[in-house]
């Protein structure tokens, strides 16, 4: 029998940790029995029938060569296997299938390796989180990283862990980094906001959430929570969206990528997300394109001179597994909010590398370009969906690119050799007071810090020039709150974010990369959250938080296909293919910060006979 684990669910995983909004879920603890360990026969087998990695190769593509499903069968997709592991929180792990084994990342970082034809459970990692290391940003975590006959995960304490691959023994554990930064409390906030009455189930800290990447005897993997902010709990299911609060002053600290090596866990090199000199900028009023930030420039200016010290708690979290470009060993990844979140008197400047898109030489770890989106971000904008590499055709040539489905509701095609901006989609969801300022009566705006585009995987396909981008429409209200220092009490000062009571749904979108537009989209009821898989054949995969499991005709948009899962699935989708059979599998475990259902399934499809 294997061994059953229900764990209270604190927060949703790390997710909108960018953004975090978060809700207590919680599920009765249950008493545990192990099975026994059963030693994996590892083996090769072709890449192009597996899932070997977080994107399915290193251009993050999650394109399936796989075309035994189509769209003229899709319809008989029927449940080939179900696999219950006993954890039940939001999961957001991306499947690894190599070998004809599949190894997955279970909430607060227990993995199994399962047979990826029966679903058989073969062994158990169960983690144990260092004593006394609060969580930042919730239990989830986005996969595992399979390479050399070990299998690597980054940890909601802040550890990067090497399994046997054959039987899940630990091999060597290392601590990425330690959990010095200040969090924020709600003692903080005016005691007249009834935000400061409520529980915070989420602040600024220290743990890791992306997926590791394996490459040229390095893994690579990132921090996040460094720029959380106070998150406070919705007190109703019906409202489980809460507020992020960003207070001023010295909370946070530097973010960073960081490359160990996969036979010792030592650490090879380290790229700070935030610069000790130069990290100010040049006082950007604009984005590159040209739309004005809204930003006091001559006020910032006057503040640097008692903040000349801001890197030191400067955020740039670290949440989207990198893509990496093989033939010039370059490395792409996203950063998170600068740190005070939307709170910006203590850190003046364009608050750089934060809410870029960055380059770096995978070998050296040195920087060779940054693409910041949103200079000195006050809305939580992070770079969170992973980057995508791919030929981007131009006047009928085709330029090395790096694609990027934003935040703030584009899609942004880069040059990948230089960091130029390239091409800027229409916005694929509704924009409103974009780059507006919290204000004291709050100002509505949309997307706000739950996206546009989250977390979510995009998916690419390169021959047709399209992207499938899953988003969200979410109006958000910022608010500004201001009190002198009173009765010997310190001034207060921070700003909230909060979803209003407006309508909320989700959005896929197939964007024209010629052109920036949309070729089709399908509207959701819900504010999608989990991520596209996409299939050579002309099929595009997408969960719901309702439980729906869809695919769709990935030319037209039609839906050709949709089961129920007992939860919210809100995770990747992959396919893989075993004995000639093809597979697509998901995990459904819900997302807590949304309110969708949590569960603790892996389901698996295959045609039916």
């Amino acid at each position: 029998m294997r061994s059953l684990l229900q764990c209270k669910q604190l927060s949703n995983a790390g997710l909108f940790g960018l953004f975090g909004l978060v809700l207590l879920s919680s599920v009765a603890m249950l008493s545990c029995s192990s099975s026994p360990t059963k030693q994996i026969n590892v083996q090769s087998s072709s890449t192009d029938k597996e899932w070997p990695s977080f994107g399915r190769d290193f251009t993050n593509q999650r394109l399936s060569p796989l075309t035994q499903i189509n769209p003229q069968n899709v319809k008989n997709l029927k449940l080939a296997w179900q696999f219950k592991s006993g954890v039940v929180a939001s999961f957001q792990a991306t499947p690894i299938v190599t070998g004809g084994f599949m190894y997955v990342a279970l909430p607060f970082n227990h993995v199994v390796a399962l047979d990826a034809k029966t679903g058989k459970e073969l062994w158990r990692y169960q983690h144990e989180r260092r004593a006394n290391w609060k969580m930042c940003c919730g239990p989830a975590n986005r996969g595992v990283a399979v390479s050399g006959g070990k299998v690597f995960i980054g940890t909601v304490d802040a550890r990067l862990i090497a399994l046997d691959a054959k039987s899940g023994a630990k091999i060597w554990d290392i601590d990425v980094a330690d959990d010095t930064a200040l969090t924020e409390k709600t003692s903080s906030l005016s005691q007249a906001d009834a935000k400061s009455h409520k529980e915070a189930y989420g602040g600024t800290g220290v743990g890791i959430a992306m997926a590791p990447v394996v490459y040229h005897g390095k893994v690579i993997v990132g921090i996040t929570g460094v720029g959380y902010g106070l998150h406070i709990d919705q007190p109703t299911v019906n409202a489980p969206l809460g507020a992020v609060v960003g207070v001023d002053g010295r909370y946070g600290r530097p973010g960073f990528l960081a490359a160990y090596d996969v036979a010792s866990g030592k650490r090879i090199w380290t790229f700070d997300t935030i610069p000790t000199q130069g990290w100010e900028g040049v006082f950007a009023e604009t984005t590159s394109d040209g739309i004005s930030l809204n930003r006091d420039i001559a006020a910032e200016k006057a503040n640097m001179v008692n903040n000349k010290d801001a890197w030191r708690f400067g955020g740039g979290s670290a949440w989207s597994t990198p893509a990496i470009d093989t033939k010039t060993n370059t490395l792409f990844f996203g950063t998170g909010n600068p740190s005070p979140q939307m709170n910006d008197i203590s850190r003046p400047g364009d608050n750089l590398y934060t809410v870029s898109l960055i380059a770096l030489d995978t070998e050296t770890g040195k920087l060779k370009w940054h693409y910041q989106q949103v200079p000195h971000d006050v809305w939580g904008y992070d770079l969170a969906s992973p980057p995508v590499l791919f030929d981007y055709k131009k006047d009928g040539k085709p330029i090395a690119a790096v694609g990027q489905a934003s935040k703030t509701g584009w899609y942004y095609v880069n040059d990948r050799a230089t960091g130029k901006l390239l091409m800027k989609s229409d916005a694929f969801v509704p924009q409103k007071n974009l780059f507006a300022k919290a204000s004291k009566e709050g100002t509505v705006l949309y997307p706000g810090i739950l996206g546009g585009s989250n977390w979510s995987p995009s998916a690419l396909d390169e021959h047709n020039q399209t992207s499938f981008v899953a988003g969200i429409h979410a109006p958000i209200k910022y608010t500004l709150v201001e009190e002198d220092a009173l009765d010997g009490k310190p001034s207060t000062r921070y700003a909230s974010s909060e979803p209003t009571k407006d309508p909320r749904w989700g959005v896929i979108s197939a964007i024209n990369l010629a052109t920036g537009k949309m070729r089709w989209q399908v509207k959701t009821e819900q504010p999608l959250m989990g991520g596209l898989l996409a299939t050579q054949s002309g099929l595009l995969f997408m969960g719901e938080g309702s439980g729906n499991f869809n695919a769709y005709n990935s030319n037209t948009g039609d839906l050709l296909w949709q089961t129920k899962v007992d939860a919210g699935v809100n995770a990747p989708p992959i396919s893989y293919e075993i004995d000639g059979v093809q597979y697509v599998a998901v995990a459904a475990g819900g997302n807590s910060i949304f309110g969708y259902t949590a569960g603790d399934n892996i389901v698996v499809y295959a045609l039916g006979k």
